[in-house]
């Protein structure tokens, strides 16, 4: 029985790896033996059980299984068969069972609430999924309330009740003033459990009337926020001071009930003043270590993952110097059903026996059930193989039929398990997988490994043979292994030839042949040899090799162990390698490595470059090498050597370099022992156990080593238990439910005896579990099966021989295999900035889901469309990783008025969790860029044409356009600024009532609500006169006449034609279009002589200014020549009287100015300076703001009076905006005139 259990075993688990279910097989199996063998249905995913819905998004049922055949699906409604097809909001995928529920289209999330389940069946049973219970989340509001004010004396306790909703899930509670920022807490002022923000005494400082209760309730994304709460606190003196009392809990005593495996929260709050301090104890034990933290100021005791040893008495003592309260919380720590032994899936072949085992544990202590194909096992048919025994069922000759799927469902109070494990019952003849006729090259006294991969139901019996008809092979010289391959350690030329492997059952046998070829070592036979060349000489390194004729090899040559150098001097032949014309930096390590597809062997040699020898020279050189090595004084651990120097050849010895052979571990492999002074001719060595000595020495000199000397007599040392452990013991996880336990393995001589061997032990970290302990041979990994995901482990790796143990090793900590973290980050909340930045928020996930190392969080986000333009594009994701636990960051380079999505997602080393929610945010409106273009077309007499295009980036909604513009007259002066503001919604404008044959600049903008976006500037100037050219008739009415065609703005009465030729006959047509048709007369004219074509204005000449400057300024010095004879000429009396009573500190208004002579300013007519022009480059300096206090003189120039009155009101800058300082002293012309108006 129990051999046929065992066999049993095997194969289940050689078809559970079929299935992808656990890998217990070490040969592969191909893709076209998974398709032929049957499978009942394993479910591989479903929803948790209990399943919180968003109520405004489609419900996702998820529900998948695989199986041989395909299964198909159903599902059951709160214990009833749940027809969909007669609902048209619920869709079942293809080929899967995830149903999905429609609610974006109609669809109420409250009509589909209840307990589901979902049945995979095919013809070999049915699997069943969890019961799945589906409730929609609520965020209700906050009920109204009449809130009065709170009015508390100094140093009094006070309780705010925050009482929030009660919701699906339950909201997280925080307390916010009207600017929406945290309420600051502390060892006075702190947040319960229960929401509630407790006051262990109040402050001055307390008095707000915005103490405010939020509530975020995270599956709707929403906050619920109660009315503010007014707090005034009122002093009196003295304070007075109170010893401690509890505010929560209240009483003496409280019980506390936590399931296993949660996270245990007690809290004590207390009043008092002085704030007392809180401490927490437990009676008749010790507080968990590395579980146990406090929080909220200590007031919180917080124990994660909690067991049945931390039922018992929490004591919280809260304590000022006026005394001090207690409260004693009785926790009693119940479970929820945990495994001790889930059900595993059982392929049995026909005629075999087996078991299905259950085996759960809770407090209170689970009931066991058992279903066949999800029917209670009571009521299912018969089945005379099997046999039920409370959390056992056995099975006994099973045949074909037996198949099914059972599933054991472990309960109590506080919840339930349900396991799903087939009995597949497979009769399948032996097959070899193994390509047949394929050849193994190994390389002679090295290990050939054939393979023979197998498969069978009952489990195939592996046999070989040498040749087609040889004899089975038995002995100590092959090695059989369970999967089938069979190993000869040490294979030699002779062992070439075919090979047998046959696989029988009681289904029937099948063999298969596959060829071993041994090839002869590669090696080296003149390898090369050191060298010592001088400057600028030529040296050769020699590699010589022998290798297996139907192997390639291919020599390579390294220097220093990197490629050569890119050199011409550098010439590499087949066999050897040589430099010309040596320099100093040639100087190193010279390896010859030859590889073959079956090896690899190198050599290497030392090139040491000296200088040219000075004549006479002398000879300077490597020492000889050492000789008549002597051991003496032989000990358990340490013999003396002593050895007789070579000659140094003119260049003292340094020191000497002492190597050992391990004859009994590494024959040929010298290692470094130990170096000693050139003065030393002795020395004592420390040796190891179970080492079968051998020494050389080499001298060293400045010139280089000397060969080394011939090997000293053989020394074997005792062997004795390991005086180490291996080193580097790491336990990493590379599946979720293993542990790959690795160590530096000991080298031959720390074995210190034979049998090497480790003894690997681990244990679970923090559960009470024993050490788990195997013995393993001299290899450097071990894998251990089965472990939950990403827990951690103590482990430990010993060193064993033949004599014993090596000392106790140290512990190490390690994690089983990491697998991708199961939730999404939570309470996404993005805080626009500004138009380009953002800060995205998220909660952290609960470090249990992370399932591995948390690395950090992964924002993914995207521009959905642009506000302005509401036109999507290709959507270009970008992402930003924040490492370690942050659970905020910022997202720059956003495009302003646009709409973004993004989700956030927590990373650990197995990859990325699932995604949580898109989060949709906008990004207010910018300034807009320049408009694209600015173009000025048909200029007139008195008018000009602008055409522009929309800004390239929008940034937001336009709401107009602004344009400025102001003439330039020809000295280059501005002149006054005219604005106009133009609907957003205009592409041109035509400006009329311009100066003729002037040059205007204009300034053009576009803005939204936002502000102006930067401007584009152009020039542009007016005709001088707006007349077309008509070209003379050709032969004076002889022949055909060419017209030139001008068309006139119809309010005009009048053309000038402009570029006639003097003394020729034009004939005239003026034509009006009108709603009565085309009307037209004509009229002949002669130009008259030669004379200037264009008329100027003589006002606007530069000569005519001068003139008209000079004319003035002669006339002002014939004044001031007149009033100076007219004062030689005596006073008046009348003058005289009036200069009496003349008061200079009060002069009147001058009545001509209607201006106070005090503060008179000529610097108000002063046209502006050439220093106020437009840069060159067309573009416009931004100057300084507007209201700026140095433009209205309160700059250096401004000063304040004693009484603070404000002078120099008139100093300040005059020439900053080009809109000021265009008034002149010259007289207005009709030019001027015209602009007034524009």
């Amino acid at each position: 029985m129990m051999k046929k259990r065992s066999i049993s075993a095997s194969k289940a688990s050689l078809v559970l790896f079929l299935c992808q279910m656990i890998s217990a097989l070490d040969v592969p199996l191909d893709s076209k033996l998974l398709e032929e063998l049957s499978q009942p249905p394993t479910i591989t995913q479903q929803s948790p059980k209990d399943y919180i819905v968003d109520p405004r998004e489609n419900i996702v049922i998820q529900c998948e299984a695989k199986g041989k055949p395909p299964p198909s699906f159903s599902w059951t409604r709160n214990g009833t068969h749940f027809d969909i097809d007669k609902d048209a909001q619920v869709t079942m995928k293809p080929n899967s069972g995830t149903l999905v529920v429609n609610i974006m289209n109609g669809g109420k999330a409250e009509a589909y609430e209840g307990v589901y389940q979902c049945t995979a069946r095919n013809e070999r049973g049915a699997a069943i999924s969890n019961n799945i219970v589906i409730r929609p989340s609520r965020s209700p509001l906050w009920t109204k309330e009449k809130l009065e004010p709170n009015h508390v004396r100094e140093g009094d306790s006070l309780v705010l009740h925050c009482r929030p909703p009660v919701g699906l899930p339950p909201p997280i509670i925080f307390w916010m003033d009207n600017a929406f920022q945290r309420l600051p807490q502390s060892e006075r002022v702190s947040q319960g459990l229960n929401g509630d923000l407790y006051f262990s005494n109040v402050q001055p400082e307390d008095t707000r009337e915005d103490y405010i209760c939020y509530a975020r309730f995270n599956h709707t994304q929403t906050i619920q926020q109660k009315q503010p709460i007014s707090v005034k606190v009122f002093s009196t003196k003295p304070v007075t001071e109170r010893q401690p009392i509890l505010l929560t809990p209240t009483g003496s005593t409280s019980t506390k009930v936590e399931l296993r495996g949660n996270v245990l929260l007690l809290e004590c709050i207390a009043a008092g003043l002085p704030t007392p301090v809180i401490r927490w104890i437990k009676e008749g034990g010790e507080l968990p270590a590395n579980r146990t933290f406090f929080e909220n100021f200590k007031k919180t005791l917080k124990i994660t993952d909690v067991s049945e040893a931390d039922s018992g008495n929490y004591k919280c003592i809260a304590r000022n110097i006026l005394g001090s309260a207690h409260h004693v919380i009785s926790v009693t720590v119940k479970a929820a059903p945990y495994w001790i032994t889930a059900p595993r899936n059982l392929v049995l072949s026909p005629g075999e026996d087996g078991t299905l085992i259950c085996r759960a544990n809770g407090n209170p202590k689970p009931n066991i059930s058992w279903l066949a194909n999800g029917v209670p096992i009571s009521i299912a048919p018969e089945d005379p193989s099997r046999k039920v025994d409370g959390d056992t069922i056995i099975f006994s000759h099973v045949q074909e039929r037996s198949s099914a799927v059972y599933q054991c469902n472990a309960s109590n109070e506080y919840g339930y398990l349900l396991a799903n494990a087939f009995v597949n019952v497979l009769a399948e003849p032996p097959r070899i997988l193994t390509p047949a006729n394929k050849l193994y090259q190994v390389i002679a006294d090295s290990p050939a490994l054939l393979d023979c991969a197998y498969f069978g139901s009952p489990k195939p019996e592996i046999e070989w043979f040498r040749g087609v008809k040889g004899s089975i092979l038995r002995g100590s010289e092959y090695i059989f292994h369970d999967n089938g391959t069979l190993e000869i350690p040490v294979a030699q030329k002779d062992s070439t030839g075919t090979y047998t492997c046959v696989a029988r059952n009681e289904l029937g046998k099948i063999q298969n042949e596959v060829q071993l070829e041994v090839k002869d070592p590669t090696m080296i036979i003149k390898q090369p040899e050191y060298k010592v060349i001088q400057r600028y000489g030529q040296v050769s390194f020699e590699c010589i090799i022998k290798h297996d004729t139907t192997l390639l090899p291919t020599i390579i040559w390294l220097k220093d162990n990197g490629e050569l150098p890119d050199d011409e001097r550098f010439l590499v032949g087949k066999d050897n390698l040589t430099i010309m014309n040596v320099t100093d930096k040639d100087d190193g390590t010279y390896t010859c490595i030859v590889n073959t597809t079956l090896d690899s062997v190198s050599a290497s040699a030392v090139l040491t470059v000296v200088a040219a020898p000075p004549t006479p020279a002398i000879i300077y050189a490597r020492p000889n090498p050492p000789f008549d090595l002597e051991l003496t004084g032989q000990l358990e651990r340490s013999v003396e050597l002593s050895w007789i120097p070579g000659d140094e050849n003119n260049s003292p010895i340094t020191s000497f370099v002492i190597e050992y052979e391990d004859g009994l571990h590494e024959p040929g492999v010298w290692h470094y022992q130990t170096e000693v002074p050139g003065t030393q001719t002795t020395v004592q060595l420390k040796l190891s156990p179970y080492v079968n000595y051998s020494f050389r020495v080499i001298a060293v000199n400045e010139i280089g080593r000397s060969q080394p000397s011939e090997p000293s007599e053989q020394y074997l040392t005792k062997s004795a238990n390991p005086d180490e452990n291996p080193s580097n013991v790491q336990g990493i996880g590379s599946e979720p439910d293993n542990l790959v336990i690795t160590w530096e393995s000991l080298k031959g001589f720390q074995s210190n005896g034979p049998g090497l061997q480790y003894k690997v032990s681990w244990r679970q970290k923090d559960v009470d579990d024993e050490w788990t302990s195997v013995i393993v041979a001299n290899v450097s990994k071990y894998i251990v099966s089965g472990t939950p995901t990403f827990v951690p482990y103590e482990i430990k790796v010993q060193a064993l021989n033949d004599l014993g143990y090596a000392p106790e090793p140290s512990e190490v900590i390690g994690h089983s295999g990491e697998d991708l973290p199961m939730v999404a980050p939570g309470n996404v909340q993005v805080h626009v900035i500004n138009s380009t930045l953002a800060k995205v928020h998220w909660d952290p996930v609960p470090l249990k889901t992370v399932r591995g190392h948390l690395q950090g969080y992964k924002v993914y986000y995207w521009k959905v469309q642009s506000l302005s333009r509401r036109s999507r594009r290709h959507v270009e994701k970008k992402i930003l990783t924040f490492r370690g636990n942050k659970t905020f960051g910022m997202l720059p380079g956003l495009e302003p008025y646009s709409s973004y999505k993004l989700n956030v997602r927590v990373v650990n080393g197995k990859g990325e969790g699932p995604a949580s929610p898109d989060k949709v945010f906008k990004t207010p409106e910018g300034v807009p860029s320049s408009p694209s273009f600015l173009k000025i077309t048909n200029p007139t007499l008195d008018s000009l044409t602008l055409e522009w295009g929309l800004p390239t980036h929008p940034n937001g909604i336009l709401t107009s356009y602004i344009l400025k513009f102001q003439p330039i007259n020809n000295t280059h002066e501005l002149g006054p600024l005219v604005e106009i503001r133009i609907p957003a919604n205009e592409s041109s404008l035509i400006l009329k009532n311009l100066n003729y044959s002037t040059r205007y600049k204009f300034y053009f903008n576009a803005q939204t609500s936002v502000g102006s976006g930067s401007q584009i500037t152009e020039e542009a100037v007016t005709i001088m006169d707006e007349a077309g050219i008509l070209r003379p008739a050709v032969g004076a009415g002889k022949g055909k006449e060419d017209w030139k065609k001008e068309i006139v703005n119809g309010s005009r009465s009048f053309f000038v034609l402009k570029g006639l030729t003097p003394g020729t006959a034009y004939k005239v047509r003026v034509g009006a279009e009108g709603l009565s048709g085309f009307r037209s007369s004509e009229d002949v004219f002669e130009t008259g002589p030669a004379m200037a074509s264009r008329q100027v204005d003589i006002a606007t000449q530069g000569w005519f200014i001068g003139l008209m400057c000079a004319v003035a300024l002669l006339i002002l010095i014939l004044l001031i020549v007149c009033f100076i004879r007219r004062n030689k000429g005596g006073k008046y009396p009348v003058k005289e009287k009036e200069d009496a009573h003349a008061d200079p500190e009060i002069q009147p208004m001058k009545e001509d100015d209607g201006t106070f002579g005090e503060y008179s300013d000529a610097e108000d007519h002063k046209p502006l300076k050439k220093g106020s022009r437009t840069p060159s480059d067309r573009t416009v300096k931004k100057e300084d703001s507007d209201d700026s206090l140095v433009d209205y003189g309160e700059g250096v120039n401004g000063q304040f009076n004693e009484d603070g009155s404000f002078i120099g009101q008139y100093s300040g800058k005059k020439e900053k905006e080009p809109a000021e300082g265009n008034e002149s002293s010259e007289a207005p012309s009709p030019v001027n005139a015209m602009n007034s108006f524009v």
